[in-house]
């Protein structure tokens, strides 16, 4: 059944302003997604209604603080399918969960180990692994990209190896909006005894994610991609595993027992959790799930795949346009640039700007993509489930007066 975009549009309230005398046209959803007014309230009414830290007081409020987010937990143990509620951990985003493997695993990854990441990751899942290897003296090995821009795993038996400990890749490249194969991948690196890493902070707003199916060993994303708020994350690990790894931060929370000799260190999820947590944003995210399970994960699916489909069709039909990794599969986004000599990705950005369209340029935190393809960066075009093919058609027209004014 057809999604009715109109009645979810009218749930968020920034969709209604102008952006330069124009209505705004938010194809920025890469970078952070809009809220709902529904995860609007909910933040709204923790702060005024029942404000308190949490498990740390038997009074009524600290109690109801609890309650709200430790219900947020499970709805985010369902919404990514993991086995236990404890393997969820929460963070401030999806780099926070990213380093705080890194950091953890200094004690377990040795000088003559691998670490595998690819040449198509942010630089979220590049420069944590870098400062790893620097700190123990292991080696760090990317799977290339191929001309096109997509991996190239024909030399995949020879990258990952039985000297593999690690292996991190995301699900969906924030760059070039391409979907990865990572089942080939978490395969390969199991078959060698290697642990994977998933980055799904570009997967999880628009696509059915299951970890156990998966069967990856960690995954990690952030609440304000997929319509929650800022600030907040999630990191997933098999719970075998978190329980052989050290804790990240110290302080209140994570630990069992104190003394001015030791510490002892408290049970899963909170081992990772030291600190007062950001109750809000826990709670914010989990009307996020609510709200995208009322709509339904593959119902968004299938809707941002026919606004990819149509966007990528549309530019085609544009003269000096490049779409990257065009024939790849998508989602959620779409990078290209304007094939004109001296041109910016930049220089695009700013007229559609003018046209209340808000798109992202630049090199996405992909440095190393850029270089592949011998570039500074791209204009990218990211959607939501609140986007409309109308909204591509005035994108077409803003592009239209770019290649007449810079061409």
């Amino acid at each position: 059944m057809a999604l009715d975009i109109q009645q979810i549009r009218s749930q968020f309230p920034i969709l209604q302003r102008q952006v330069n005398g124009q209505a705004l046209v938010y194809l920025d959803n890469g970078a952070t997604s809009q809220k709902p007014q529904m995860v609007l309230d909910v933040i709204d009414h923790y702060y005024k209604n029942y404000n308190a830290n949490v498990h740390r007081g038997i009074h009524t409020l600290s109690q109801e603080a609890t309650d709200k987010m430790e219900e947020a937990r499970v709805k985010i143990q369902n919404f990514i399918h993991a086995k236990h509620v404890h393997e969820v951990i929460f963070t401030r985003g999806t780099t926070e969960g990213i380093n705080l493997l890194a950091t953890v695993l200094s004690s377990v990854i040795k000088a003559n180990d691998e670490i595998v990441i690819t040449e198509i990751e942010h630089h979220s899942n590049i420069v944590p692994w870098q400062m790893l290897c620097e700190r123990t003296g292991a080696t760090l090995k990317f799977i290339p990209l191929t001309a096109d821009g997509i991996l190239d795993l024909t030399q995949l038996d020879t990258i990952i190896t039985k000297n593999t400990k690690l292996v991190c890749v995301n699900q969906v490249s924030n760059a070039l909006g391409v979907v990865n194969p990572i089942e080939k991948i978490i395969e390969k690196a199991h078959q060698e005894g290697a642990w994977v890493l998933v980055d799904a902070a570009q997967s999880v707003p628009h696509t059915p994610v299951d970890v156990q199916a998966l069967d990856c060993d960690f995954l990690v994303f952030s609440g304000h991609k997929m319509y929650g708020p800022t600030g907040i994350g999630i990191f997933y690990g098999k719970e075998a595993i978190l329980n052989q790894l050290p804790p990240f931060h110290g302080g209140g929370e994570m630990i069992k027992e104190v003394t001015m000799e030791k510490s002892t260190y408290a049970c899963l999820p909170f081992k990772f959790e030291a600190g007062t947590p950001d109750v809000a944003g826990i709670i914010g995210l989990g009307a996020a799930v609510d709200f995208i399970n009322a709509i339904g994960i593959q119902a968004i699916h299938d809707h941002e795949d026919q606004l990819v489909k149509y966007c990528m069709e549309q530019l085609s039909q544009l003269d000096g346009i490049k779409i990257y990794a065009k024939d790849a599969p998508h989602a959620g986004a779409i990078s290209f640039n304007l094939l004109f000599d001296g041109v910016h990705s930049s220089d695009v950005g700013m007229i559609l700007d003018k046209k209340g369209i808000a798109v992202r340029t630049g090199h996405h935190c992909a440095q190393p993509i850029m270089h592949h393809f011998n570039i500074p960066g791209t204009v990218r075009a990211s959607f939501a489930v609140y986007n409309t093919k109308e909204e591509i058609d005035v994108l077409i027209n803003g592009l239209k007066t770019a290649i007449r004014m810079l061409g």
